[in-house]
């Protein structure tokens, strides 16, 4: 199946001045580099420099709200993206490490005020996790680029002061 493109052209940064970070958790590294891949050209699309974007590789998922904090509260990141994959196994850890991850990535958001984009796929096969990396339904972390993005420029025109580039 071929792979789809994002809906509509990225949407354009209204301060390419800002930096963002990116934690991508490397359990299912593979997928992950295909994720960042996807939020790199984006971003790019978007008018972020590449030298713009600092990327933490982490080791996995459950990780990703304490590494988004402590680059959220270093006041250098206007917004974070997580990205990477949790692929269901036999046991319920899939479940916590789910749940945790996106609560605690949304904690951070609101305690910080910079936006945390959630770009981590949750899905029951690994075949799922290829078709939403690059695959046929598209790449999530082009998705995950667009929401930090869209979000930045939200906190701008809101009066939000961001981090000086």
């Amino acid at each position: 199946m071929a792979r789809t493109e994002p809906a509509g052209p990225a949407p354009a940064l209204e301060n390419p001045d800002v930096r963002m970070a990116a934690v991508v958790a490397g359990f299912h590294r593979e997928v992950a580099g295909r994720l960042l891949d996807g939020a790199r050209a984006r971003l790019a699309a978007a008018g972020l420099p590449d030298r713009r974007l600092e990327v933490v590789w982490i080791p996995g998922a459950y990780e990703a709200p304490l590494a988004a904090q402590a680059l959220a509260r270093s006041g250098r990141y206007a917004a974070v993206l997580a990205l990477g994959a949790v692929i269901r196994g036999e046991t319920p850890h899939f479940d916590y490490v789910c749940q945790a991850a996106a609560q605690g990535l949304m904690q951070v958001a609101l305690e910080t005020g910079v936006p945390c984009a959630f770009g981590i796929l949750t899905t029951d096969t690994a075949a799922q996790a290829d078709a939403r990396s690059g695959g046929a339904v598209g790449n999530k972390g082009e998705e995950a680029a667009d929401a930090a993005v869209a979000m930045v420029n939200l906190l701008a025109r809101a009066g939000s002061r961001l981090p000086a580039g």
